[in-house]
């Protein structure tokens, strides 16, 4: 496996000021943001493939760094009720599949969107029980009409570019938020589709990484190291849907933290060691959305940590067997 950072956490930096203190720490790989939620700090799709002089630019910085890019990140919601929205999003993945070419990458991260609940919505509409019955309707409407139309559309232009790994990151909020919709959409789309496996979203739902990483086995196309704390007084009273500011840390159910800060070293050696079943072996991109801790501090603990936990090495023979 290889160690990579999700650079978005830099984005105060330049490419080549970022890349070089992720070099300086001992980091493999580096995935960058290229619009939409992600933003494009260190890359602007439409400028750099408008520019081959800034393109090449681009590409000279990356290969002076030592650094490989494991995936370019958009995450959004190309799917918004609002046409104006969701244009806006499709126009980033278009984008950014577009630079991957250029680029010669395979990956791009996103989320797999939520439409509203009609063609007259304004707002995504996220269901999360079964009655009344109209949310069957709802989800219906979303799966048939909405989501498997736009990604079948999505994967052919993506594998038409040279990509075909779209890694959908499950996130509750959307669509695809735990193993059984990822694998919903896969096998209605077909392979271009797998996960962006971000184990802190998997957490506070309740579930076991584990057993989702054994579940999706090769459906894993990219991993982010990054942890939840669940509150235990707090879910007692209120359960783990919370609707409540990030920043409201006392009081929220559950906070994103720095890897280790969230479960313990075993549960993330048993993480890494059923990734290695799985038959992944490639880049754990680190990232930092800890709002206890400076994105200096929060990263180095993350980079420390996972240093000691990730197994960097092939595993060679069984000599004692």
């Amino acid at each position: 496996m290889k160690l990579g950072v999700f650079a978005v956490l830099l984005s105060g930096k330049s490419l080549a000021e970022a890349l070089a203190y992720l070099k300086e720490a001992g980091v493999r790989a580096v995935e960058i943001g290229t619009g939409a939620y992600p933003g494009k700090a260190h890359a602007d799709p439409a400028a750099l493939l408008a520019d081959p002089a800034a393109l090449a630019a681009f590409r000279e910085t990356i290969a002076a760094s030592g650094l490989e890019i494991s995936a370019l990140s958009c995450h959004g919601n190309p799917v918004h009720p609002q046409k104006a929205v969701a244009d806006g999003f499709h126009r980033d993945f278009e984008n950014t599949v577009l630079l991957a070419e250029a680029l010669g990458i395979r990956r791009v991260i996103t989320f797999s969107g939520c439409p509203g609940d009609s063609p007259s919505s304004l707002y995504p509409n996220w269901v999360t029980c079964p009655w009344p019955d109209d949310f069957g309707k709802i989800l219906e409407y979303q799966w048939n009409d909405v989501l498997i139309p736009y990604w079948k559309k999505a994967a052919a232009f993506a594998a038409a570019h040279g990509v075909d790994r779209i890694c959908l990151e499950m996130h509750p909020g959307f669509c695809v938020y735990n193993t059984e919709t990822l694998l919903r959409l896969r096998a209605a789309v077909g392979d271009a589709i797998g996960a962006n496996f971000d184990p802190s979203h998997l957490f506070w739902q309740g579930m076991d990484p584990v057993a989702a990483i054994r579940a999706l086995g090769p459906a894993i196309y990219h991993f982010h190291a990054k942890d939840c704390r669940i509150d235990p007084a707090n879910t007692a009273r209120n359960g783990v849907l919370d609707t409540k500011h990030y920043g409201d840390e006392l009081h929220r159910s559950w906070i994103f933290r720095t890897v280790g800060y969230g479960h313990d070293v075993q549960t993330w050696k048993d993480i890494f060691s059923e990734l290695r079943l799985a038959g992944y072996d490639d880049v754990v991109s680190i990232e930092h959305e800890d709002s206890l801790m400076s994105v200096w501090e929060g990263l180095g603990k993350a980079i420390a940590f996972l240093k000691d936990v990730m197994m960097f090495e092939d595993r060679g023979g069984m000599w004692w067997a």
